[in-house]
């Protein structure tokens, strides 16, 4: 039986993707792109490690795109974080909702648009939020 839609993500390493996106404050998805781009920066300057994006237009209402990304400690976690929210700040994104940062295991950065967990690594590994918004979607009333 055929699904719907496709489920798109990307993982990214080391090194930048080339993109091209409009640099102008925009609406909608052109925003969400570019608010993606920043967050994506960010994390690449921040040594944030096992960047993962997941496309979640159409999925949530919660936003357009999901990042995962994982500090080596409570410390690192804590700094690409901070560093991010300062990001978005300076680019005119304005004040994100942010959760989690005193602790330095699992913080949440909420956009709007983009939705930015970071995560120390046996945290990550533990709630493994990643493979849930990856899964193929489910239709309605019928499990297999």
């Amino acid at each position: 039986m055929p699904r719907k839609g496709k489920t798109l993500t990307t993982v990214h390493t080391k090194g930048k993707m080339p993109v091209v996106l409009p640099k102008s404050p925009e609406r909608g998805a052109d925003a969400a792109a570019r608010a993606l781009e920043l967050v994506l920066a960010s994390l690449e300057d921040s040594k944030a490690e096992d960047i993962v994006t997941i496309n979640i237009a159409g999925k949530s209402a919660l936003g357009d795109y999901m990042v995962v990304v994982s500090g080596r400690s409570n410390r690192h976690v804590t700094a690409i974080s901070e560093h991010l929210i300062s990001d978005l700040k300076e680019e005119g994104f304005g004040s994100a909702r942010v959760e989690g940062l005193e602790t330095g295991d699992w913080v949440l950065i909420d956009t709007g648009d983009v939705i930015v967990h970071v995560f120390r690594p046996e945290i990550r590994e533990f709630y493994n939020i990643e493979k849930m918004w990856a899964a193929p979607d489910i239709e309605e009333g019928r499990l297999h």
